[in-house]
């Protein structure tokens, strides 16, 4: 008996409802002491604000500066990767990490707090896709479809839609950011899932 295998794709956008957040502090000193003293109180402003967001993690760096083979003080850092779950304190919080003069700055990156309704519809298109092929081909042999003998799991992708917003900060000092200005809105996430089907082909 006849088979036709035939592949699917399904995409489903949703809008996202989580961001995440990177951000490093950076400071220099004589020594690797009053480095990471400099950092604490560089750091101790922002960390009174991290009480809304979860903060997935924190990464301390100390080391010694060299000029050749002279050693020219020493620098510390830390680095913030933070979730933010409230998109409504968003621009608050980029606001404060941005008056707190960070080594760097990049987000938000968009994310989804739960997919499983997005995979499940992406997956329906997916096996809707496959069977459309599937009878295309049964249509082009003058057979017709039959039932679904076997498929199997292809992908599943979770992407952002074109024209993602994100901003990146170098710590160059100012007046305090006007963060609403530019326009960190909740972006798409598109998630795509593929599948291959096996048809039986019948007379």
């Amino acid at each position: 008996m006849a088979e036709v295998v035939t592949r699917g794709t399904g995409r489903v956008e949703r809008t996202a409802d989580r961001a995440e957040v990177q951000v490093s502090f950076e400071t220099t000193g004589s020594s690797r002491t009053e480095a990471v003293t400099a950092l604490t109180e560089r750091v101790a402003a922002v960390e009174r604000v991290l009480a809304s967001v979860e903060v997935r993690s924190r990464q301390l760096f100390v080391h010694d500066n060299w000029n050749g083979r002279r050693r020219a003080g020493s620098r510390a850092s830390q680095q913030y990767t933070l979730r933010v779950d409230d998109l409504a304190v968003l621009d608050e919080l980029l606001g404060t990490l941005v008056q707190a003069e960070p080594a760097w700055l990049n987000g938000p990156n968009w994310q989804l707090k739960d997919d499983a309704d997005a995979v499940r519809e992406a997956q329906s298109a997916a096996v809707a896709d496959a069977r459309r092929r599937a009878e295309g081909y049964a249509e082009a042999l003058g057979a017709k479809l039959g039932p679904l003998h076997r498929i199997s799991d292809g992908d599943t992708e979770t992407s952002w839609a074109p024209e993602r917003a994100m901003v990146g900060y170098g710590g160059a000092p100012g007046a305090g950011p006007q963060m609403d200005q530019l326009n960190l809105e909740a972006q798409q996430i598109v998630v795509s899932v593929r599948c291959a089907g096996t048809w039986t082909l019948l007379d």
